[in-house]
């Protein structure tokens, strides 16, 4: 997968359209994620492309919360990236916002660990060590069963994420959770 964006320029447009760093880290965070799977998975070539849709999959949430995959587009767009980067972004509102089904294993990973991730990030913070590095998949799916706590994740989309990648829950969970481990900030 070719895409003449770098991570910095994706990161420089990231910037553009979001200042809290909430979402900026987020974005890094998904990033990095993808960066991981495509390296596990076997797409090592394309690991600067899965990045780089990690980078962006949120670019318009904090300007258009409530057109969320849908101006992202026209911002994508407006800058010239391309469409296999705007396609993967979108999709990770399938069902929700747009009806982009994710259909490449890329934009199945980034569906099922975009919510994933916020999840997991909620849990490490609770613990003393404020980190993913010591936290164990039964920590997390013991807080998934509680739908009260970080209840912005959404758990259908998370479980809907693990069916489209053919994985149970816990392994998506402790993978993500191996993922996180390589971009902990």
């Amino acid at each position: 997968m070719e895409t003449s964006l770098t991570r910095e320029s994706a990161l420089e447009l990231l910037y553009q359209y979001n200042q809290d760093e909430f979402h900026r880290q987020h974005a890094r965070i998904v990033g990095g994620v993808m960066r991981y799977f495509a390296e596990t998975l076997g797409y090592v070539d394309d690991a600067d492309f899965w990045e780089i849709v990690g980078i962006l999959h949120d670019l318009d949430f904090e300007q258009y919360p409530d057109q969320h995959c849908i101006k992202e587009r026209e911002l994508l767009r407006a800058h010239g990236v391309e469409e296999s980067i705007i396609h993967a972004t979108a999709s990770h509102g399938y069902g929700i916002t747009v009806d982009i089904a994710p259909e490449h294993e890329m934009e199945k990973v980034l569906y099922a660990t975009d919510e994933l991730t916020g999840l997991i990030g909620a849990v490490a913070i609770m613990r003393p060590s404020k980190s993913v590095q010591d936290l164990e998949t039964k920590s997390v799916k013991k807080k998934f069963k509680n739908k009260k706590f970080a209840a912005g994740c959404s758990r259908e989309v998370i479980q809907r994420g693990a069916d489209m990648l053919g994985w149970d829950l816990d392994e998506l969970i402790e993978k993500t959770i191996l993922a996180m481990r390589t971009c902990e900030e």
